[in-house]
């Protein structure tokens, strides 16, 4: 990895090498359609709005409209520490087309949104320049911010309507859940953790592991480091299952994509009884790293934002969560009351890994990690598995808990999966599933007594409440004020349990255990009363599912 002043440089491919080494003299080039003149950014095989393939290459004015930025505090690069500006920006030549780079050339606190921008490369190891953005010489009053190529509040007209008026959610029920000790650090084999929550699972629903016939995961086996155990094939190596349905792999509906999918075979007939599962081992992961009993992977600087120091999806996030305080009028207090509630209900629950008292001035107080994201704004790494039994229908009610019943899941992709070139103002990912969601049912939001919903950052949370209607788009603000509308006894009982903010980082699958816990009616302390109807949503930013739950009551 060659590097200049220390600074990782990117994978340069056949495929990016005129962008990565354009700037020798001093012209940004992007790929254009020479059918459409649309401008194509990343570089694809074939234009997406025109579906043509005569595709070149344009050298382009090289200024733009500052989007987004963020001030990273956590992170650092080789060459690049912190802090530092990553900061997104719109071509003038074509707005649709925005860059992740770094903000040269002047203090973070005089950035604004709408100034206007001008390239300026930095020469990173032999034959790549870095195009990074300063404000332009020539500037006037701050520009406009480009609009979303579907409206947040438009989302519902282009959701595709149902196929059939058969649903496969009709014949499938969630029968069991188990979960594996949950901590920081705690320094066991991920594959362990995940054969515990499995045994408690399959325990939790009556059943045998010899009644097991499909196998569920996400991400599945590969390099994915501290996000895994090793997969389906890791887990069949443990018990000896054989399964005749089997799935795992990251291109799926979300973490809890696993279930979405067991759904699809239960009700497709390829099995009866699908064991789902999710494992983390961050905190053992890290710790082992820091020690020396683990090497290192080095800083990632594949793709289109590593090279800048984006090395985290805080920092697509922070931007986006900043253009909704710009636009429309949300501030950090707002985000801060999610992360008062999901720890106030965490202290009602012993599995929980933090539990102790927050307040806002907490929250306001604690250490940034990127601007607007402080500490208590991030979910909190740990070790631990969630498994999820999936079966037929028919045999639900043979087996030793309630069922839960799936009204619905949302899983359409309505906006582009490209962190830095989707939607503005709302974590991508969300707004489509949550719209295509209420088109499979004839529940209404108000219809939802507790809602699960996925907290990576406060500001995912937000986005779903306002993605799935619990209140209007842009009007989170007032709907979370102080906290009463989100908390037990309000309107809309959130991530009861404490969520990935409180009670510990298991991607969504720790939301579907909850929500079915709650219409079980076996949340103890924290059980709301009468729960009948759930949603749990699942990722977000990359595509993502929701699911809607209801009691078999």
């Amino acid at each position: 990895m060659a590097t200049t002043n220390g600074r990782p440089a990117p994978t340069v491919t056949p495929e990016n090498e005129f962008f990565w080494t354009s700037g020798a003299d001093g012209r940004l080039r992007i790929q254009e359609c020479l059918t459409c003149s649309a401008l194509i950014h990343p570089p694809q095989p074939v234009c997406r709005y025109c579906r043509g393939r005569n595709l070149g290459v344009r050298a382009v004015s090289g200024y733009a409209t500052l989007i987004g930025f963020t001030v990273n505090h956590r992170f650092a690069l080789p060459g690049l520490p912190a802090p530092y500006v990553v900061a997104q920006v719109a071509l003038e030549d074509d707005p649709r087309v925005r860059l992740t780079t770094n903000a040269i050339g002047c203090e973070p606190e005089a950035l604004a949104l709408g100034t206007r921008m001008a390239v300026e490369f930095e020469r990173v190891g032999d034959a790549v320049w870095l195009p990074l953005f300063r404000p332009a010489a020539e500037s006037g009053p701050p520009a406009s911010l480009p609009v979303d190529e579907i409206d947040p509040g438009e989302m519902r007209r282009f959701v595709r309507p149902m196929v059939s008026s058969e649903k496969f959610e009709d014949k499938v029920a969630i029968t069991g859940v188990g979960m594996s000790p949950l901590g920081r650090r705690l320094m066991v084999n991920p594959l362990a953790l995940t054969v515990r929550a499995c045994e408690a699972a399959v325990a939790d629903a009556g059943l045998r592991l010899e009644d097991i016939d499909g196998l569920s995961t996400y991400p599945g086996a590969g390099a994915v480091g501290p996000f895994g155990e090793g997969g389906v094939g890791a887990l069949e190596a443990a018990l000896g299952i054989r399964p005749t349905w089997y799935n795992g792999g990251g291109d799926t509906f979300g973490p809890g994509g696993s279930v979405i999918a067991a759904m699809l075979a239960v009700a497709g007939g390829l099995a009866r009884h699908v064991l789902c599962f999710r494992t983390l081992w961050e905190a053992t992961y890290a710790e082992l790293i820091r020690t020396g009993r683990l090497s290192s992977p080095g800083p990632r600087t594949d793709g289109w934002l590593a090279p800048f120091g984006a090395t985290s999806a805080a920092h697509t996030l922070a931007q986006n969560a900043q253009r909704h305080f710009h636009r429309y009028g949300t501030d950090r207090e707002t985000l801060g009351w999610i992360a008062l509630n999901q720890r106030a209900n965490a202290a009602l629950d012993p599995t929980a890994i933090y539990r102790d008292p927050l307040t806002m001035d907490d929250y306001l107080s604690a250490r940034p990690i990127t601007t607007p994201f402080g500490l208590y704004d991030c979910d909190v790494p740990c070790d631990g598995s969630i498994a999820v039994i999936v079966s037929a229908r028919e045999t639900a009610r043979d087996l030793a808990q309630p069922p839960v019943l799936v009204e619905a899941v949302g899983t359409q992709i309505l906006e582009r999966v490209e962190w830095d070139q989707s939607t503005l103002t709302h974590e991508p990912q969300v707004l489509g599933q949550a719209a295509h969601l209420w088109t499979r049912t004839d529940l209404r939001p108000e219809d939802v007594d507790v809602a699960e919903l996925y907290d990576g950052f406060t500001f995912n949370c937000m986005s779903w409440i306002e993605a799935l209607g619990f209140c209007g788009i842009g009007e989170a603000k007032d709907f979370l004020a102080q906290g009463k509308n989100i908390a037990r006894d309000g309107v809309l009982p959130l991530n009861t349990h404490g969520g990935q903010l409180s009670h510990g980082r298991t991607h969504g699958m720790g939301l579907i255990r909850e929500a079915v816990l709650q219409l079980r009616g076996q949340a103890e302390a924290r059980q709301i009363p009468d729960a009948r109807v759930a949603v749990a949503s699942s990722g977000g930013l990359t595509p993502s599912g929701v699911l809607l739950f209801r009691a078999d009551r």
